[in-house]
């Protein structure tokens, strides 16, 4: 299967290079962007297994601030293009920590070697991440506290008076409070059992909402307090959401 790979550089012309040395080497260009923001938001639509970023995008933000979102949010790996290689720019390049840098100009056995790498490394981090997951589930599971999410790097304190809803997002969760979001690595079944079923209700596939943050149901939707939104009922999950709302 080829590998999905968004390429982000400002440069027309280097852009194509590498979109024709990409598919030469059998991979799948999903997409591309030629500045931060525009990488953040195909990265978010495109969900690629890989990012090549230019380090120095033109525009307001720097291919290290994207990647560091796209890193931190999307759990996306980041291989950085760049024309230098001098001790201060990988310096500056080390905060977002990614997974391999290539130095223009660069040969396909250069790129292929570092592909390989990225991933190997990617999917290694992501079992380890997975077992601190599961164990912090268990640390977790049967406390009536806050979640506590990993977000950003660091563990966040949410509280449970804060969730209005959760939604699913592929191999992640996304818990939305009040002004923001926070985008999870795990299942939405993982997240359902850190979660009070006397508060909590899934009412679709993809959503649990906290029951007291409901405004109004109007079928087939829950409307959330605070402009929150609709959220879909599901055809099977609608007569508990009645029978709870009724006994509420």
């Amino acid at each position: 299967m080829p590998v999905r790979i968004l390429v982000v550089e400002d440069e027309a012309i280097v852009r194509r290079d590498i979109e024709q040395t990409l598919r030469q080497l059998g991979h799948a260009v999903v997409g591309t962007a030629a500045d931060g923001q525009g990488a953040i938001d195909r990265a978010e639509a495109d969900r690629p297994d890989l990012v090549l970023m230019d380090i120095m995008l033109k525009g307001d933000m720097s291919g290290i601030e994207a990647a560091m979102v796209i890193g931190e949010q999307l759990g996306i790996p980041v291989i950085f293009l760049t024309a230098y290689s001098d001790e201060t720019t990988i310096s500056r390049a080390r905060i977002a920590e990614p997974y391999g840098y290539m130095v223009k100009p660069f040969k396909a056995v250069e790129v292929q070697a570092s592909i390989e790498m990225a991933l190997h490394k990617h999917a290694h981090d992501a079992e380890l991440r997975r077992e601190r997951d599961q164990l912090h589930e268990l640390a977790t599971r049967e406390a009536a506290g806050p979640l506590f999410l990993k977000h950003g790097g660091r563990q966040v304190r949410v509280p449970l008076e804060d969730v209005y809803y959760i939604s699913a997002l592929k191999d992640y969760f996304s818990v939305h409070v009040k002004d923001k979001r926070y985008i999870v690595h795990g299942t939405m079944k993982s997240i359902e059992s850190r979660l009070p079923a006397d508060k909590f209700l899934r009412v679709h596939r993809s959503f649990i909402v906290r029951l007291d943050r409901i405004e109004a149901i109007e079928a087939p939707h829950v409307i959330m307090e605070d402009g929150k939104g609709s959220i879909p009922i599901g055809d099977s999950y609608y007569a508990k959401l009645l029978e709870r709302v009724a006994g509420s």
